[in-house]
């Protein structure tokens, strides 16, 4: 299910309580009032657990490492045709707030790609009060994630910790989300993880796998902050939240976070670098069911069928087929004739994401075996991965 039938969107803030703003958070000149819906559900004040800190603890030790991030874009304005001023100037200055952390003592912070796409400036609040410039090390609109620096001496400085492995993340487990909703600094709500590996859409449509879904209250303006574990440590950063079909922009205990095991390879390579490289396979896929096999006689009951395959990528150049046919069964669209995935490198895809997670595992450039079903025949192509591109 893709997040755009939940109705998700991406939760910069600042764009509600300041008025005249879209969903991108950019701020208006004229100050509107929302209803801002609350989850039904109370949160708890203290976690179970051993080794669990309490909310309070968590927030008053890293809460001074969570900032708010306030980025300038300049935007072009069109001119009312009948009483526009034609010597008016045609453009203007627009802010959007966000949120972000601090990860290391020599001042980078994590924030939203969305958060500062376009800025022509950004500035990063500190709880002291300290209100700096950023420089912009590097963005990834594939992943939503961005890395900015400040100057600062590192004893101001509250590094964030990384979770060792939030793929170990599980449903119900207890979660703190800090962060800047509608302005108001360093805000700190709690809930529970809701569901996990739920797909996002990154701003250039790519997709983001294994996200975190949790009722913990988000809103505009937490883009970008930290979602915590019971240790204080960073599982995931808060991107997206659902609005169903509803049309309220407000918390609805739907939010979503981009995992940290996500974050830490994309933040790694934009320290280095400045930008990330992600390999690109080059085709669609869709998920094979057992009853489908059955029905049109497959050779095998799980695996993916090849449904598109992009001309001069690295699936098309190592001779990767798709379908010939499409069949409607059940209201359901099925590509036949073509290949069927049902390995990677050794390790078996059922699902879109197992071959997603092996070919993130790559780098553009490296050659990975796919084992696939050509008719009744199995064979083995080897496919060297190029560069997905990072817009649309």
């Amino acid at each position: 299910m893709r997040l755009a039938a939940l109705g998700a969107v991406a939760i910069a803030g600042g764009a509600l309580a300041l008025g005249g703003a879209s969903l991108s958070g950019q701020l208006g000149g004229t100050t509107t009032v929302q209803r801002i819906v609350t989850p039904t559900s109370n949160p708890p004040v203290s976690f179970a657990g051993g080794k669990a800190l309490s909310i309070n603890e968590i927030y008053r030790r890293w809460a001074p490492g969570v900032v708010q991030i306030t980025s300038t874009s300049v935007v072009t304005v069109p001119q009312d045709p009948l009483f526009g001023n034609p010597f008016a100037p045609q453009q203007q200055q627009e802010q959007s707030l966000g949120s972000g952390f601090v990860i290391d003592k020599a001042g980078h912070i994590v924030t939203n790609y969305h958060v500062i796409a376009g800025a022509k400036s950004v500035r990063v609040s500190f709880s002291n009060g300290d209100n700096v410039r950023a420089r912009i090390v590097g963005s990834d609109p594939s992943t939503d994630i961005a890395v900015l620096q400040v100057e600062a001496h590192s004893r101001a400085l509250t590094p964030l910790a990384w979770a060792r492995n939030s793929d170990t993340v599980q449903v119900g487990d207890s979660v703190v989300a800090i962060g800047n909703p509608f302005g108001y600094t360093r805000s700190v709500t709690a809930g529970i993880v809701s569901a996990v590996d739920r797909p996002l859409t990154a701003p250039n449509d790519s997709p983001i796998e294994h996200a975190i879904q949790t009722d913990a209250a988000l809103n505009h303006g937490n883009s970008g902050g930290p979602l915590l574990d019971t240790r204080g440590e960073v599982i995931g950063v808060a991107s997206q939240i659902s609005t169903g079909n509803t049309g309220q922009q407000g918390n609805l205990g739907i939010g979503f976070a981009i995992p940290s095991n996500t974050v830490r390879g994309v933040v790694a390579q934009l320290i280095e670098k400045g930008h990330v490289e992600h390999p690109f396979l080059g085709i669609r896929a869709q998920e094979l069911t057992a009853s489908i096999a059955r029905l049109f006689r497959l050779p095998v009951t799980h695996g993916l069928l090849v449904a598109h395959v992009q001309p001069d990528s690295g699936a098309a150049h190592a001779g990767l087929r798709g379908p010939t046919n499409q069949v409607v069964v059940a209201g359901v669209s099925w590509p036949l004739g073509g290949d069927i995935i049902v390995e990677a490198d050794g390790v078996p895809t059922p699902t879109e994401n197992k071959l997603i997670d092996v070919i993130a595992s790559h780098k553009p450039g490296d050659t990975i075996k796919l084992v696939v079903y050509r008719g009744n025949s199995k064979r083995t192509i080897e496919v060297k991965l190029g560069q997905q591109r990072s817009s649309p």
